[in-house]
Parts: structure tokens; C-alpha cells; sequence
């Protein structure tokens, strides 16, 4: 099994549960051989310093030793951790970042578009959001408002990337960045764009908001950021939602590649990292609406048939029918 270990003050075992599941299609769809799984601990990062982190991650990782191995169950970096506390490949941290911009550009390449001179927002700027948003930059496509815990910062005419990650290294915060203009973090959801990249919590995107939404494209480069209602009222509205278990499956896939790498004894470099991320995550975009094409669905309804269909398989090939 697989999965990634969550350090975040709202942390309890539903939520974790219902993770655990997910990971279980997103694994399937990008077509790596785990189960699902997960993990975490409710506490507030911020508070912390940096040998408090050390001795919990130690406790946490002594109290579930018998639980985890490497045939077992594989740990990975998820919100609130990162490579120093989980993880080991060249090309993780950046991992979910960069497959949420493969992700994006095998969905644009369907309607002929690509990054380039595509308008972008990025909700949450932290780990995925900050690779996100920096590769956008380099193809040069035009982040033009994101966000963090901090505030929100806009700007018409594209931001910065290098500059805003610069300016948030030294303040720590958004707030009062040169290059653009603060505005409230809850207008950026249904700020005019192109494609609208939510990367936060579960749910932001809901029935209250939907409707005033206005991206023509949502990456969910979080779990679970559309809840039913919104996923109804954007449907009919025609946004197309690339959905949660294909979009950010970049983290776990990568996960794969230092699963595979431990095996061997041998370290890949980062430009193979990548260039497998890659293959990976256009083969799964390719598998999905090949599903979507047979049964006449959207593409979150062919991702989940598809990982329906695998799951189904591999549990009669192994004798588990009822």
C-alpha cells in the first residue's frame, strides 16, 4: 500500500479514511501496483520548531513501525511534509507540482490549446501551488492571481514567479508584494481566467460559489476540492474538471520511482525522474478518456471507472469473488 502522511490541525480519521480510498483509484489510474493509504497527525506546523518536528515524526514513525515496510505499506510526503521528513528521490518534492502541469497540458492538447498565453490561478501557494505556478512561468503561460494563508495577490498581466517566490521567502508572506495587487483569497475562486488550479483543502469549491465561478478549466490539484453540488452546477455551466485522482497522482507516481529506486540499489537523476513522470501521466490522460469515449462520460466519471474496472480485475484474478 501506499500513502502519504498529513500534518495539518484539522487531521481526524474520517478524513483519513476517505483518503486512504482515494488513494486507491488515484494509484490504479496512474497504473502503479499499490492499494491505498494514509496517514497523519492534527497539529499546527507553525508552532513547532523545527526539533519539535523531528521528535514527533520520529514518535509517530516508531509507533507505526510494525505497520510499514517496504513490501508493506510505503510512507510519502503529503500536505504539511516534504522530502527532509518523508521522501528520497531526486524530483519528489516538486513531483505533484510538475504532474498537475503534465496533467494540464495533456488536457489542453484535447481542445488544441496549450500553457503558452493561457491565463492561470492558483489557489494555496505552498508546496504543489509554488511548483505549479513556477513551471506555468516557464512555458509561459500567465499566473495572473494565487494565494496562500497569508492573502491574495493579482496582477492582469501575469506575476513574477521567480520574484513573488523570492519576495515570500524573505517576509513570509504575500502581503504587500510589489508586483501586483492584494485582493480577498475567496474572490480568487471565481476570478476571470483561463484555468483555475485549486490546490488547498477539500470543498472550496461548493454550491454557494459555483455558480459565479468563471474559469472555463479546474485542475484539482487537491483531493476532493469540488464537492458534489459544485461538480453539477460547473458541468452544465460546461467548465471542464480534470478530477483529483488523475490531476495530482504526480506525488504518488513518483513515490513509485523511489519505491523502484530502493529496490534496486540505484539512484535515477532527476531528468529521467521526470521524463517517466511524464509518460506516466499522459498514458493514464490517454487511458481515461479512451473510458470516456466508451461510455460517453466526463472525465471525472472516466477516471473512476477506469480505476473501478482495475480494481474489479485484479480482485477476480486473485480469487476474491464472492
Amino acid at each position: 500500500m501506499k500513502g502519504g502522511i498529513r500534518y495539518h490541525p484539522e487531521v481526524n480519521p474520517d478524513e483519513v479514511n476517505a483518503l486512504a480510498q482515494l488513494m486507491t483509484w488515484k494509484s490504479v489510474v496512474a497504473d502503479i501496483p499499490y492499494g491505498g493509504a494514509k496517514g497523519g497527525i492534527g497539529c499546527t506546523l507553525r508552532d513547532l520548531s523545527t526539533s519539535e518536528l523531528e521528535r514527533l515524526t520520529r514518535v509517530f514513525t516508531q509507533k507505526i513501525h510494525d505497520l510499514i515496510g517496504t513490501h508493506t505499506d510505503v510512507l510519502a510526503p503529503d500536505m504539511g511534509t516534504n522530502s527532509q521528513d518523508l521522501g528520497g528521490s531526486l524530483g519528489r518534492e516538486a513531483a505533484t507540482g510538475r504532474g498537475v502541469v503534465f496533467a494540464t497540458e495533456a488536457l489542453l492538447a484535447e481542445y488544441g490549446k496549450s500553457i503558452e498565453g493561457l491565463t492561470f490561478e492558483i489557489q494555496r501557494f505552498g508546496n504543489v501551488g509554488s511548483w505549479v505556478a513556477k513551471i506555468f512561468h516557464e512555458k509561459s503561460g500567465k499566473v495572473i492571481a494565487l494565494s496562500n494563508i497569508t492573502g491574495a495577490v493579482k496582477n492582469p498581466n501575469g506575476i513574477d514567479i521567480p520574484a513573488l517566490i523570492q519576495f515570500k521567502e524573505s517576509t513570509g508572506s504575500l502581503y504587500n508584494f510589489p508586483g501586483g495587487e492584494s485582493m480577498n483569497p475567496n474572490e480568487l475562486l471565481v476570478h476571470e481566467c483561463d484555468v483555475l488550479v485549486p490546490c488547498a483543502l477539500g470543498g472550496v469549491l461548493n454550491k454557494e460559489n459555483a455558480t459565479h465561478v468563471k474559469a472555463k478549466y479546474i485542475i484539482e490539484a487537491t483531493n476532493h476540492p469540488t464537492d458534489p453540488e459544485a461538480d453539477e452546477i460547473l458541468s452544465k455551466k460546461g467548465v471542464i474538471i480534470l478530477p483529483d485522482i488523475y490531476a495530482n497522482a504526480g506525488g504518488v507516481i513518483v513515490s513509485y520511482f523511489e519505491w523502484v529506486q530502493n529496490i534496486q540499489g540505484f539512484m535515477w537523476e532527476e531528468e529521467q525522474v521526470n521524463k517517466e513522470l511524464k509518460k506516466y501521466m499522459t498514458k493514464a490522460f490517454k487511458n481515461i478518456k479512451s473510458m470516456c469515449q466508451t461510455h460517453e462520460c466526463n472525465l471525472w466519471m472516466g477516471a473512476f471507472t477506469l480505476g473501478l474496472n482495475q480494481v474489479a480485475r485484479a480482485t477476480l484474478l486473485r480469487g476474491w469473488e464472492a
